[in-house]
């Protein structure tokens, strides 16, 4: 199976930058896609942005568009999300999750990321 671990959450001021990192381990062949996802409190879990394998291509949601940044190193078998201009409204928990195909085969366990204003 495959595992996902996220790590450099914490807490932040508005304006400030973070990244978190994703790192997979077991069947890392099986990542082709692979996204951060957030959840708020109260608020359902919401797309943040997805990579294909290789890394040329990348999505994201519009309200990150412009302000954070995907990226993988198949090497390491890690993600990256590059957070900058960060808001309050961006305090969540962020997920990496991945698969095949889908994006949401697999899960990590969550990173809490707080932005003070």
């Amino acid at each position: 199976q495959v595992q996902l671990v996220e790590s450099g959450g914490g807490l932040v001021q508005a304006g400030g930058s973070l990244r978190l990192s994703c790192t997979a381990s077991g069947r890392t062949s099986r990542l082709l896609v692979m996204a951060w996802f957030r959840q708020a409190p109260g608020k359902e879990r919401e797309f943040v942005a997805r990579i294909n394998w290789s890394g040329s291509s990348t999505s994201y949601a519009d309200s990150v568009k412009g302000r954070f940044t995907m990226s993988r190193d198949n090497d390491k078998s890690t993600v990256y999300l590059q957070m900058n201009s960060l808001k309050p409204d961006d305090t969540a928990v962020y997920y990496c999750a991945g698969g095949e195909r889908n994006i949401d085969d697999y899960w990590g366990q969550g990173t809490q990321v707080t932005v003070s204003s």
